[in-house]
């Protein structure tokens, strides 16, 4: 699946079967799983898999996970939950040399990758049907990264589920049901040297 246009293909031919396929969705965030929680359950039975060692400093991390679960209860909708382990220093090891790139350079496809890669790897471990990231719903993230990388981790039995929820006005749909849940809106990615940059 390598366009929108397979994505919303395998869409109509997934609604004519009798069971949903699983999906494991890596979330960055509360708000912006908002729309693709809501759109994709129709289609999916979605484990949510909160991993983001990015996110600094610890606080905001715990803060975010939390968020995130008060949504998914608020939603009603079954969605499961697994959080990933929290470990900022293997972010900071990933990335160093790049820490004083600009948001959307080299560092961030490191921090996509290594987000995606551990979602294929319990995607994988745990015996879903695809896998996918709510990243690309951000008009700040690249989709072709976000895809590229996604379809290198795949495999003949698990599936990288094609992202690029801002189509359709994604986003926006993301910002209203983040009002209407009341939810924490960040105003930086998550790590350290994006909360310089947006100061």
């Amino acid at each position: 699946m390598k366009n929108y246009k397979e994505f919303k293909e395998l869409l109509e031919q997934i609604k004519k079967l009798n069971k949903k396929p699983s999906l494991l969705l890596h979330s960055c965030c509360a708000p912006c799983s908002s729309h693709i929680l809501t759109y994709l359950c129709e289609y999916f039975d979605i484990t949510l898999l909160y991993y983001n060692p990015n996110i600094y400093p610890s606080n905001e991390y715990f803060n975010r996970v939390e968020e995130q679960k008060r949504l998914i209860n608020a939603l009603d909708l079954g969605i499961k939950f697994i959080e990933g382990k929290y470990d900022h220093q293997e972010f900071l090891d990933l990335v160093k040399g790049y820490e004083d790139l600009e948001e959307k350079g080299y560092r961030c496809y490191l921090c996509y990758e290594m987000r995606i890669k551990y979602t294929s790897m319990k995607a994988k471990e745990l015996g879903f049907d695809y896998f996918t990231t709510t990243l690309s719903i951000s008009p700040h993230k690249n989709s072709d990264w976000i895809n590229e990388i996604g379809i290198k981790y795949e495999d003949e039995n698990v599936k990288f589920l094609y992202s690029n929820f801002k189509k359709e006005e994604g986003y926006k749909k993301s910002i209203i049901l983040s009002k209407k849940y009341d939810l924490y809106r960040q105003d930086y990615c998550g790590c350290e040297f994006s909360q310089k940059m947006s100061k």
